[in-house]
Order: structure tokens, then sequence, then C-alpha cells
């Protein structure tokens, strides 16, 4: 620069730049000052304070998103247990094997066990260990797998919201809600979660479970040493069982089980010397939940059914959420079931009819079905149930199935609706245990005057000519009683049937029904003539006494009703049914069975057609039963015939219901009871003498006929609907020699003008 321009320079004030060096560091951005200016510790310290801030603040919002969320399925699905009347365990049923105990069952030093072993500070801490959760977090992120340290209320939580995941979303989730729950709940709602929902070992879910399992006691009578041991096992279940753990294993356990007692004392929650005078409680050897096998199945599957309806009628559930709100979800149910008779109900159908089957000789003796229900009469109470061979055999239950006819055992229900109504024959007459009917074989049925097209036969085609009501029931003579049908009208006829406990729906009042060709179950006649046993107050069986779940109690509906028929109409037919026992189907099984000891005994045989059905239908004062025989083809269950089963003459060795199902309910009966006469308040029939000679002499206008009305049989459908092939009856069978004829019940189809529809009778 020269002069001149320094000189201007200065005159503008300004001085010349002096040249810039160059710094090898800068041309290649490698020199460790911008290092030091990057990492100051103020820097550092901001930054640190900055990633606290965040993290307080993820916290935050992640405490302000994550709710407390439903328990999951698994964790609230339980074990029903079921109990015989008189409070002994029937079976327990559920895919997990837990029954939920409030607290106030554990006894609180058995409570103190789980909280010494797992959680010291339980009572005082804010539900959860931060300590431990953050060192399970470094060792989920570092690979190193699961890590303990966590309070009971984050175990609760895990086993009751979460999962058992090992996972850093699963473990803040944790985290959140165990602080959540700290201030929703009581430490005791809690603790109660918490021992409520731990796994056992042993399959046994919850203390309730686990006191069964392992010292076959309720949870309320645990011994502090015994839920020491219990309390022990959360850490390894499967290690610490005493019955398969290894020397290891026990001493393990043993040095946990001191661990939990000491740790007590030093809490002050147990005397130093009670503690010390305290000895390992050795647990008792595994032993296999009850099951469903045999009967157990068929009556815990009523007992469900019938605690659904309840809940349906009382809260307005349906179906489907009535049977998610039984099933597996913690009940326990006490059956009406009495231990003693329902021993003996199996054993009178062993020794009475299984035990004479041979399904390898005889084919047809593997497609004899048995069903039976007794109830008893004064409280609606089931006493005794049998569904079939074995529940996982036969899935279904031959006691509640309605696919069958009950045959002539339906006659006892024309009669109540006769003598309800004082029903009239066609001449006008009463109708009552005297009256006279035409006895004649397929006789035409009249109404006023006209045919209605309806003749069935009786057994063998045989003709009685004129006789009584009484005798007609006697000897189950279908052309009485389907005149009498016609008589009483078939509207009232089917009317009678609800009101006494049938259920009626779809079905036709045609004079066929005179027949018994409907379906019905053994539990719906042991209800129809439990309610004729009252003295016409309904009785709808119940197997259910009571149904109980946690705090909750399910009121269930009081098996006796209202007066549904007159007691004189109940107990004139009661008197009637006692013929049919001492002088007619039933004499030689029942009336002159050996085991009878005075009893007075009503009752009504059934037979169908083709022989697909059998039933005998009877009381003593205290007890009724029905017993109900099915012909079920083994492989497809199609109806089948019972013809020449245990070894009966083919073509002959027909199995009636005076037969086997009668023998069957004398076994059982008068094994069970041994009340003697009926209180009946009637003067008809054969349980009393008859006041006058009946002279009643039926109407000859309309004379008999010989030739039926009605189309021929036809075959059985493969569907499970009750057959519309007729019905048929004869006295008890001998499997060594042919029977003579004797009077019953065959009817043949009724004409197509009044032919039940088979959709109609399901």
């Amino acid at each position: 620069m020269g002069r001149a321009e320094e000189r201007r320079a200065r005159q503008r004030g300004g001085h010349r730049a002096a040249p810039r060096r160059r710094s090898s560091r800068a041309a290649d951005g490698s020199g460790k000052s911008g290092i030091r200016r990057l990492f100051t510790w103020k820097k550092m310290l901001g930054t640190f304070l900055g990633l606290c801030l965040l993290g307080i603040g993820s916290f935050i919002v992640l405490y302000l998103m994550v709710d407390v969320p439903a328990g999951n399925a698994a964790a609230q699905r339980q074990s029903n247990v079921y109990k015989y009347g008189d409070g002994t365990i029937l079976a327990r049923k559920g895919e997990v094997n837990r029954e939920i105990v409030d607290l106030s069952k554990v006894p609180k030093k058995v409570q103190l066990t789980f909280v010494a072993a797992e959680n010291k500070t339980f009572y005082k801490d804010s539900g959860v260990d931060f300590k431990g959760t953050a060192r399970g977090l470094l060792n989920t992120l570092s690979g190193k797998g699961k890590q303990g340290g966590s309070t009971i209320t984050q175990q609760y939580v895990k086993n009751y919201y979460l999962n058992q995941d090992q996972t850093v979303t699963r473990k803040l989730k944790e985290l959140v809600i165990s602080l959540k729950v700290d201030r929703q709940k009581s430490k005791d709602d809690i603790l109660a979660g918490y021992i409520n929902t731990s796994y056992y070992g042993r399959n046994a879910y919850g203390i309730q479970a686990a006191a069964q399992a392992y010292y076959r006691v309720d949870a309320q009578d645990l011994k502090v040493e015994q839920g020491a041991y219990l309390a022990a096992l959360l850490q390894a279940p499967s290690q610490y069982d005493w019955a398969v753990a290894s020397e290891t294993g026990k001493k393990l356990v043993k040095e946990r089980w001191n661990y939990v007692l000491d740790n007590m004392v030093e809490e002050g929650w147990l005397d130093r010397t009670e503690r010390a005078a305290m000895k390992f409680p050795v647990p008792d050897d595994p032993k296999g939940a009850p099951g469903l096998d045999g009967q157990k199945g068929y009556l815990v599957d009523l007992a469900n059914k019938q605690l659904e309806q309840q809940l349906m009628d009382q809260e307005g559930l349906t179906q489907s959420q009535a049977e998610s709100a039984v099933v597996d979800q913690g009940w326990t149910i006490t059956l009406n079931i009495d231990k003693k008779k329902q021993t003996e109900l199996e054993r009178a159908v062993k020794s009475e009819l299984t035990g004479k089957l041979d399904a390898k000789k005889r084919k047809v003796d593997g497609n004899v079905q048995a069903g039976a229900v007794s109830v008893d009469p004064g409280t609606g109470a089931i006493v005794a149930l049998y569904g079939g061979a074995d529940y996982y055999k036969h899935y279904l239950s031959n006691a509640t199935r309605r696919d069958y006819q009950p045959a002539s055992t339906f006659k006892p229900v024309i009669l109540a609706a006769a003598l309800e109504n004082k029903a009239e024959t066609q001449d006008g007459k009463q109708i009552d245990a005297n009256t006279v009917y035409d006895g004649t074989s397929r006789h035409q049925v009249v109404d006023s005057g006209s045919k209605v097209g309806f003749a069935p036969p009786n057994e063998d085609n045989r003709s009685y000519g004129d006789i009584t009501v009484q005798t007609a029931m006697n000897k189950s003579v279908n052309s009485v009683f389907a005149q009498m049908g016609v008589d009483v009208g078939m509207d009232k006829v089917m009317s009678t049937a609800k009101e006494l406990g049938m259920d009626t729906k779809n079905m036709q009042a045609v004079p066929a029904q005179t027949l018994g060709s409907m379906g019905a179950s053994p539990l719906e006649m042991a209800g129809i003539y439990a309610t004729l046993n009252n003295h016409g107050k309904k009785v709808t069986p119940s197997i259910v006494k009571s149904a109980e779940k946690r705090n909750r109690t399910v009121e269930m509906p009081d098996p006796i009703g209202d007066q549904v028929i007159s007691r004189t109409a109940a107990d004139t037919v009661t008197s009637v049914l006692t013929g049919v026992v001492d002088d007619g189907t039933a004499k030689t099984s029942v009336a002159d069975n050996p085991l009878r000891n005075g009893q007075q005994v009503a009752g009504k045989t059934g037979t169908s057609d083709e022989n697909k059905s059998a039933w005998f239908t009877g009381y003593t004062p205290d007890l009724v039963t029905s017993v109900g025989l099915f012909g079920e083809e083994a492989r497809t269950g199609k109806h089948t015939t019972l013809m020449g089963a245990t070894g009966l003459i083919p073509g002959s060795g027909r199995i009636n219901g005076g037969g086997y199902p009668a023998e069957i309910w004398a076994a059982y009966t008068f094994g069970v009871t041994d009340k003697a006469k009926f209180d009946l308040d009637t003067t008809q029939g054969a349980a009393v003498k008859p006041t006058n000679t009946p002279s009643y002499t039926p109407p000859t206008s309309q004379p008999p006929s010989q030739t039926p009305s009605s189309a021929p049989p036809t075959s059985q459908s493969p569907s499970r609907t009750p057959s519309q092939t007729p019905t048929s009856e004869t006295p008890s069978q001998t499997p060594t020699s042919q029977q003579p004829p004797s009077p019953s019940d065959t009817p043949t189809d009724p004409a197509a003008d009044s032919s039940p529809n088979p959709a109609d009778q399901q």
C-alpha cells in the first residue's frame, strides 16, 4: 500500500487489515479445540438435565396414557367346584384349576407368610421397587433374561393384568399399572389378588386350589407352617414340590420355608417360641382333581344348565352370555344329589341291566341305553340321576334326552285331564276310575257320533270288551285312552300335560298323542309324576341346591310351585296307578319283588312299538323315579330296537316297561326308602275300596270296527326325533322262555288327517 492510500485510509478512520494466518488444523478440521468446545462441563450437565426432563416428561405421558386394563381372561378363569348335597366334593371342572376365595377366608398369619416371603415392605411401599425394576429393564435390554426383585403388587399386575413376557414394553406397563393399582386398591385387595392368581404347581392356581392339592384342606383351614410352604413354592413350584423334588430341591425349599418363618419373627408377625416349635409340613402326595367320568359329567352338565337358565331369567342374559358366566368361572355349586341314593341307583342299573349286556356276544346289547331320574316329591330335589354308561363314552345324557316316546307312561296324564276338567263320556257320564269303556282292539274313536279316523290296536290285538278305567290302566288298554282323550278334548289333555310339567311346544293336540307318541325325557316324566305324588302342587325337579361365587349367591327358584290340578284329581290318579303295580303290567317286577317291604307303590309301564323304548315311572310316598331304556345304534346314533337284548328270545324277546326298567326301579327304590302309605284324598282307585259297583254300559250306536283306519307303521327317521311308530307294552320278560301274550298298548299310526307331524314332536 502507498502513502496516498494510507492517508486516505486514515482519513476514513480505517486500518489496513493484517494478512490472515493459515492453520493446518483448521484446514483438515481435526483440531482438538473443537471437541473441547463441544464437550464442556456446562453442555454435558445441560444435556443430562435435558434427558432427565425428557424422561420425566415421557413417564408422565406414559402414566397418563396407560390405563389399568381389565383382567386378562386366563387369570379370571377358574374351576367350578361341584359338591354333593352333604358338602363333599363331587367334581372340579375347569381348564384352570383355580377357585378364588376372599382374603377373609385365609387366616391372617397365613396371609403374612406370603408377605414375608416376597415383599416385607409391602404394607409400606408404593407398589413398585424402582431399583429392582431398573435392574430388570437393564438385564432385559442386555439379554440377561429374567430378573427378580418385583413387589407383590407388581407380581399381581403381571399375573392378572398383563402376561409373563419379558419385554421392555411389558415391564414399563407393569411399572405404571402397579403405581396406579396401589393407589386405586387397598393392600388387602392386592394381596388377595396375588395369592389367588399365582401358580403353585400341581396344576393349582390360587391358594384354595393349592391348599387342596398339597394338604387336602380348604384355604381357611391352613396352618401357618403350611402357608409358609405354599409361599415358598411360588419361587419355583415344580422344583420345590416335595413329591417330585430332588434332594437339592428339598433342601432349597426347606431353606426357603425357614426364611419365610424367620422373616415373620423378625417383623413381629410370629412369636419366636411358636416358630421354634414348628416342624416342616410334608405335603400329601399328588392326587388328580376329580374328573367327569362315570355319572359325574351328566350331573355337572345338568347343574350348569339349570344355573344358566336361572341367570337368563334373573338377569336377562342370552344363552351364550349365561354359559360364559357359568362355565369355569369359579362357582361353588352344591347339588341336591344324595350320595347314597346316587350310588344305589348306579348299582341297580348295573345289577339289573348293564351287568347282563355283552356287546361282543350280541350286537343288540351294544345299542341299549339307560337313563333315570329320582326326585323327592316334597322338595323337588333331584336326589339321583343316571345319564348313561359313562360321560366320556356317551356324552348325550339319557336322563334329559327328549327324542324317545314315553309311550303308555302318558296315560295317567289323560286320566288327570279327565278328572280335573270333570270331563264326560260321549253319552254324558262323568269320567272317573269306575267309568266303563269299550276295550275292543281297534275300536273306532268317535266324537259327537262321528268317527275321528283313529282306531289304535291293543297289545297283540287283544280285545277286552267292557272294562273300567281302573282295569284299562292296569292292563294299559290303548283303545280306552284313545277314546278318553277325545272325550276330554285333546287341547285340554295337552294343556294338563303342560301344567304337570311336560314341554308341549310344537306338539299338536291330536288323538295320536294319547299313545305317548311325543318325545319326553326321564327328567320330564319324573316331574309329572312328582306333581301327582305331591297332591297336584307343581314340582319342577331341581339339581342345584345352591350356587355361590365369592360374595355372590344366586337365588334358585323354588322347585315346588302352585297347585296345578286339584288334590282330589292328583290323588285319584295315584290311587289308580297303585293298581298297575299290584294287579297289572308291573306286578311281577315290583309288587311281587322280594325287596318290597309293604310300601304302597304307584306307577306306570310303557313300551313303544318296534321296542325302541321301554319305561317304568313309579313312586312311593316319598320318592319318584323314572327309568327309561332306549335303543340307539352305537355307531350312528339312530333309533333302533331293543328286541333280543340280554339274550331274550328274538321275535318275542321284547324289553318291556314291566321288565328291566321296573326291575331297576325296584332294586333302587326298595333299597333307599321304606315309607309305606300314601295320604290320599279320594274314594276312587285301587288304593281304596270302591263305594259301589259300576253299572254304566257304553253306547252301542257305534259298533266296534275290526278294520284299522290307520296307515301301516313307518320306519324310524335317522334324526333324533321321537319315533312315529306306535307304542306297545307287555309284562316283564325273561331271557329263557317265550312269554304268553298279555294285555298292553300297541297302537298303529294314526290316519293321515290326525297323525302328528314328526317335526312337531321334538
